[in-house]
């Protein structure tokens, strides 16, 4: 076995499900550690095999994939998987619950083989799976006092520098990397740099928490924030 390769487990209690996404990630050089039915097995995957990714459903019997997330990623015993989350609906209040606890996205169930693959090494590096449109639309819906699944931990926005605040509300609103050096007239390793600052001083674990705390906070405002082009 291959030390450093792309280790993933997948959890979904429909088996065509699981044996065809491990069809796709073995395909293109990902190793499948595990496969799990419920959150339970999952947790329990996640703690036996360590792998770098989780393919985590949302609706699965006993415990659920959100809870399953939540547990994995709270996890005190070294540094917990990246997980993406799976749903068979584009705007889903678990899904932005889930992105709260720590998950670093969401995928469709109807991903394509290309995007499947592509969306696990993404997150792997530490980046978030973030689409622009559908990701805003979820936090807008969602991220409000009092709506169902809304996590709104306190953030000390006073931490961050001026251009980190700009950073921030400019991240929230979709933009890339690549984008928000051009937007800013910055380098892309700069705005890393940036990206990277606010997320330690504000405890994130990737761009996509950075995202629900700048709604939550109030940093960008629900209906506000325009679509990046």
């Amino acid at each position: 076995m291959n030390e450093n390769a792309l280790r993933v487990v997948v959890a979904d209690d429909q088996a065509l499900v699981r044996t065809g996404f491990r069809l796709i990630l073995e395909s293109e050089g990902i190793e499948v550690a595990a496969e799990a039915e419920d959150g339970e097995q999952a947790v329990a995957a996640v703690r036996r095999t360590r792998p770098d990714v989780v393919l985590m459903d949302i609706r699965m019997p006993g415990l659920d994939g959100l809870e399953a997330a939540r547990r994995i990623l709270a996890d005190p015993a070294g540094d917990p998987p990246r997980v993406i989350m799976l749903t068979t609906f584009d705007l889903d209040q678990y899904v932005y619950a889930a992105m709260a606890a720590g998950a670093s996205g969401f995928l469709l169930k109807d991903v394509t083989p290309e995007h499947l693959a592509a969306a696990v090494r993404l997150v792997r590096t530490g980046d978030a799976l973030l689409a622009p449109a559908i990701t805003r639309r979820l936090v807008e819906r969602f991220a409000r006092p009092g709506a169902p699944g809304a996590v709104a931990p306190h953030r000390e926005l006073g931490t961050l520098t001026p251009r980190e605040l700009e950073v921030m509300s400019l991240l929230a609103r979709g933009l890339s990397n690549a984008e928000l050096a051009a937007r800013l007239q910055l380098s892309e390793a700069t705005v890393k740099t940036h990206v990277a600052r606010i997320l330690g001083k504000l405890g994130l674990r990737d761009r996509a928490q950075a995202v629900v705390a700048a709604y939550e906070t109030g940093l960008v405002s629900v209906g506000t924030a325009p679509e990046p082009r």
